[in-house]
């Protein structure tokens, strides 16, 4: 009797301890829980373990700007590209665009074009970077540059859904689509909105322990999905720059930092590899590579992605080669308003569009031309577009929406679905003003409801006329090839219209570490 009940015991399904009720029974109802051990680490990525640290801590504030009070933060774990996206990644994703959108949407891969004009200086010869740098396997694994902010964020979700088709086919869920079109190439988000959204097929479905469906696709609950490839937070990036983990003994920081690596200089003091640079920088006036027969970083304007020694969570170039964009707004009182725990400036939230009869999920059609963004002067052809594109400022509202892709709006009172009235952890869709920016954060703040009446002006960054800061201003972290070696400091920090680009400015992805901080190698 005790071996029949051992046997029984091992052969018997996993319960519920809420209910009792059999996980993974199909006379129950199929309730599934499915086995799953850990998140899959993304290509190109590095598991950054967080922690505490002091945020915004700097050497000296040599530009005056009191802009970054030192104060304590947590970070949660999470990832971050190996290295900066490189001028191959990016043509991967420009031929991508081109193949998919390039016939009846150009307008697509026309805006994910990288500004090659950003070279050009007044009084300076940069043509050959004007004419080569993108393109020439000389500089494909060289960081890519003339990105904007908006680019940046539409090469991440490119290469979410890229990364996640690939792991789908991988294991034989998908069937590999040779030739898809903007009707049919796969969309993370379209595909888990919903039946029929997206209109390609899996190869093999997975079994439903659910009598009325013998089988299923593919869900969130499944763990197969990546989340998000994105920009990191400002204090992601400064505190994976750090790599204060190689000063870590117990729970005790032993040294700190002024640049990614130990020490004071910018050279390494590795008797091995003494008096090399640690990064590319502009060492002084007019001094952007050295002398001829010894260049101090080998390199005039970028480097090599694997240029220069990693620190010590294997990142490389965390100070020079180019600045990087984070996701961040900018605000100068930011290190000051901002939650002690992944703190972030620039909240907007969003929900998906649905149809107000079907209550579905609404996906984009066909993109429109859209004149005020760009004057096309040519047609893309089968390598591409290497015609001249001339921008020009816009609004968010003006920007194409991609095909296929599913539809956002801001979170609205209008919307009683939201329930923003009954809420108490927010109560609007736009955060990126609190407390540094809206009315009660302004000193000519009046009481009462006639205070923009009386002083329609008083705010607190008139844009263009006090101030050249707005809700379009995002911050840049790191030194890059034309810096001098003060902004290798990771708590420095400086902000760009995310409409612009620079010949100095790339990105890097990163990818939100779901479950526990240290995976199954942790304690």
């Amino acid at each position: 009797m005790l071996l029949s009940c051992v046997l029984f015991a091992s052969c018997a399904k996993e319960r519920s301890p809420v209910t009792g009720w059999a996980y993974n029974e199909p006379s129950n109802g199929g309730f599934e829980k499915v086995p799953y051990e850990e998140q899959e680490t993304g290509p190109g990525l590095v598991l950054i373990e967080g922690g505490t640290f002091t945020m915004g801590r700097i050497e000296d504030d040599v530009q005056k700007d009191w802009n970054n009070s030192p104060r304590r933060v947590t970070v949660s774990s999470f990832y971050l590209d190996e290295t900066e996206v490189s001028n191959f990644a990016y043509l991967e994703y420009l031929y991508w665009t081109n193949r998919v959108f390039g016939q009846t949407s150009p307008i697509v891969y026309i805006k994910a074009l990288p500004d090659t004009l950003i070279w050009r200086e007044k009084l300076a010869y940069n043509e050959p970077y004007v004419d080569y740098y993108l393109r020439h396997p000389a500089y494909r694994d060289y960081p890519v540059v003339g990105v904007n902010w908006l680019q940046a964020n539409d090469f991440c979700t490119w290469r979410t859904d890229r990364v996640n088709e690939f792991i789908l086919i991988r294991e034989g869920l998908l069937d590999h689509t040779p030739n898809p079109d903007e009707t049919n190439y796969f969309s993370t988000e379209t595909y888990l909105s919903g039946p029929g959204k997206w209109q390609g097929q899996l190869k093999q479905k997975l079994p439903s322990y659910d009598e009325q469906q013998p089988d299923r696709d593919v869900r969130m609950e499944d763990g197969i999905f990546l989340p998000k490839y994105r920009l990191p937070t400002e204090a992601e990036w400064e505190y994976a720059a750090y790599g204060l983990i190689g000063n870590t003994i117990g729970e005790r920081i032993t040294d700190r930092r002024i640049y990614p690596w130990n020490g004071h200089g910018t050279r390494n003091p590795d008797e091995k590899y003494i008096g090399q640079m640690m990064a590319n920088f502009v060492r002084g006036g007019g001094d952007y590579m050295g002398t001829a027969g010894w260049l101090n970083d080998q390199a005039d304007v970028t480097a090599p992605v694997y240029s220069y020694w990693p620190n010590d969570y294997g990142l490389f170039n965390m100070a020079g080669n180019v600045s990087e964009w984070v996701m961040d707004v900018y605000r100068p009182m930011t290190s000051s308003d901002a939650d002690e725990f992944r703190p972030f400036r620039g909240n907007v939230f969003k929900t998906q569009v649905r149809d107000s009869l079907t209550n579905e999920i609404v996906i984009n059609d066909v993109a429109p031309i859209n004149d005020s963004f760009t004057q096309v002067l040519g047609k893309p052809g089968k390598r591409g577009l290497s015609v001249s594109v001339e921008k020009t400022p816009v609004t968010d509202s003006d920007l194409v929406s991609i095909p296929g892709q599913v539809r956002w709006r801001e979170v609205s009172i209008e919307y009683p679905s939201d329930n923003l009235d009954e809420r108490r952890n927010y109560k609007t869709s736009n955060y990126i003003n609190y407390n540094d920016g809206d009315v009660n954060s302004s000193i000519w703040f009046e009481e009462g409801e006639d205070a923009y009446d009386t002083k329609p002006n008083s705010i607190m960054y008139e844009y263009s006329v006090n101030s050249m800061i707005n809700d379009k201003a995002r911050v840049v972290k790191g030194g890059s090839w034309r810096d001098r070696s003060y902004y290798m400091n990771p708590g420095t920090r400086r902000f760009l219209d995310q409409r612009q680009s620079q010949a100095w400015l790339g990105f890097r992805c990163a990818m939100t570490r779901v479950g526990s901080p240290t995976g199954l190698g942790g304690k």
